[in-house]
């Protein structure tokens, strides 16, 4: 698909400021104003802040009453459960939560829904098994926030909520005794991107005063995972945890290193996003969550090694069940989406696993670049997952939909919800009216920002060392892309493996090799002599030789 080239303007007087008050590299100042960090003082927060610049925790809405109840629970030698979420973020935020409360003297238990059987959210059934288990405070994190019938069945039971959620609350709040979420109303907390588990955080430092070590293992991953902005909080917490992950304590998470083959190496997001998230998922996409959960509770070197094996075997299944589904929603897309009508593609069949539904629906919105919602029909009932795009707010087109569905939760960029079979048809024409409305034809094409236009001979291991300061790079902090214009192609691009392609490119005074990954239909586009523009990030080859620079290709265009 062609993509729109949007290469971001200079600001040259924003830029000199930069790097006269910073002694920055130009482009380092170029990608912070492009990022909106355009004072002195906030790139320099940006560039150096460190875990002595997070937040008061109390500033926060509802955490002193959320403290003030977790200690009496303390004094009063209360059982406390924690219910998680069975997603990355849910269940390292448990995780953390668990090991918190523990270090503060607390008697914990932990539950996780189980995704097929009772899906997103708080239960109606918990207030039951929790009193059964001599339970007197649950705490949600991760989940929760529009629990109002499930709260209010708890509260009759005699027992408390405490609820501690990111993601966006509707008018009505449950009757919790404590809720902690920067965006409900009221909130003075100027943070409002944290995810599940750096709220999770939050609570450990108002609670013992820090954020330690181990709890700073789950925040990284579970941050990376969740697809929230790396700024402010979230950068901190992520590049001060990604740093020492090789160091962990924590033995199931040392296990899982191992076994995905990354212990040692410097863990980047990618490392999160593309090896670590999608097997501690991957439990709760084809079983039980709390196989993860329990990874990163186990005690001992064997118990933690034997669930990191069943993770990879879920994870294996998980792989398997995904490329058939995605082969069946390709062919539905093909068959029946009409793509002048259908600006949000709505695909749904009976028995599809649930577990899978969100990456199908990642990769129909990747492809087609249109928001996309995945459903599996069972017994009369829809569960879908749903994907957006830029200009299309999810959480708000469901939210006018609503009186369609059962249920549904999410934030601007993802979603689920469930809904009867009957209504499927009319939710489909009902949010399609809405992306009418709301999503304008060029907003179906994508676009690739660019950074900056830079020449060959820019494109070395100095300026590739010089934008590792901008790590960790991710959602609100993406890699830097830039682009070089009107060179020529000196070598027939050569296709590698799943569709990779390899070529050299010179302008004249400096050449380099440029890889594109996916995107072997390229091959035939270009030839040896054909001038050529590229957009690209910058990477490193160093196969069998020493260290040189290396075009990342995004797009390729024949030039003008």
């Amino acid at each position: 698909m062609d993509k729109i080239w949007n290469i971001l303007p200079a600001h040259p007087k924003c830029k000199a400021k930069l790097v006269s008050a910073l002694s920055i590299h130009p482009v380092v100042a170029q990608l912070l104003i492009n990022r909106d960090i355009k004072l002195p003082e906030d790139a320099r927060q940006f560039l150096s802040s460190t875990m002595s610049d997070l937040l008061d925790p109390f500033i926060m809405k509802g955490m002193k009453e959320a403290v003030e109840r977790i200690k009496l629970a303390r004094d009063r030698k209360e059982k406390v459960l924690i219910y998680g979420d069975y997603d990355v973020d849910g269940v390292t935020a448990s995780a953390l939560l668990h090991d918190t409360f523990q270090q503060y003297g607390i008697v914990v238990d932990n539950h996780i829904p189980h995704r097929m059987l009772h899906g997103y959210g708080l239960s109606m059934d918990i207030g039951e098994i929790a009193k059964s288990n001599g339970i007197s405070l649950i705490v949600t994190v991760d989940c929760g926030i529009n629990a109002c019938a499930a709260v209010d069945a708890v509260n009759k039971l005699g027992l408390e909520v405490i609820i501690i959620d990111h993601h966006e609350p509707s008018e009505e709040l449950p009757d919790a005794v404590a809720i902690v979420n920067p965006k409900q109303k009221g909130c003075p907390y100027p943070f409002k991107h944290l995810a599940g588990v750096g709220l999770a955080a939050k609570i450990s430092q108002a609670l013992i005063g820090q954020i330690t070590d181990e709890a700073l293992d789950f925040a990284a991953i579970g941050t990376v995972a969740d697809i929230v902005p790396l700024l402010g909080e979230n950068r901190i917490l992520v590049k001060s945890g990604l740093k020492r992950l090789n160091q962990t304590r924590n033995k199931g998470l040392r296990a899982l290193l191992e076994n995905a083959k990354i212990l040692g190496k410097t863990i980047r997001p990618f490392h999160i996003g593309f090896i670590l998230g999608p097997r501690i998922n991957a439990a709760g996409r084809m079983d039980s969550a709390h196989d993860s959960l329990d990874l990163f509770l186990a005690q001992d070197d064997v118990k933690a090694q034997g669930f990191a094996a069943e993770l990879e075997k879920h994870n294996n299944l998980r792989q398997k069940m995904q490329r058939e589904v995605i082969d069946e929603a390709l062919a539905l897309v093909e068959r029946e989406v009409n793509f002048i009508e259908d600006k949000v593609i709505v695909l749904c069949k009976e028995g599809w696993h649930k577990g899978v539904l969100g990456i199908v629906a990642s990769r129909i919105t990747d492809k087609y670049y249109r928001p996309a919602i995945v459903i599996s029909v069972e017994d009369g009932i829809g569960t879908a997952s749903a994907r957006s795009i830029d200009g299309f707010h999810l959480h708000d087109a469901l939210l006018e939909c609503s009186d369609l569905l059962e249920r549904f939760g999410g934030h601007e960029g993802a979603a689920g919800l469930t809904i009867k079979v009957e209504h499927i048809e009319a939710f489909k024409k009902a949010i399609n009216k809405i992306a009418h409305t709301d999503l304008e034809l060029k907003r179906l094409i994508p676009n690739i920002n660019i950074d900056c236009e830079v020449s060959l001979d820019d494109v070395g291991l100095e300026l590739a060392n010089t934008i590792d300061t901008m790590e960790p790079f991710g959602e609100g902090n993406p890699e830097p892309v830039f682009c070089v214009l009107g060179v020529t192609v000196k070598s027939r691009p050569q296709v590698m493996g799943k569709e990779t392609i390899k070529f050299w490119v010179s302008d004249g005074d400096s050449s380099i090799s440029a890889v594109g990954f996916g995107m072997g239909s390229f091959a035939n586009m270009i030839d040896v002599g054909n001038k050529v523009d590229l957009a690209f990030n910058i990477g490193i080859d160093d196969w069998n030789k020493a260290p040189v620079a290396q075009l990342k290709l995004k797009d390729i265009r024949l030039a003008v």
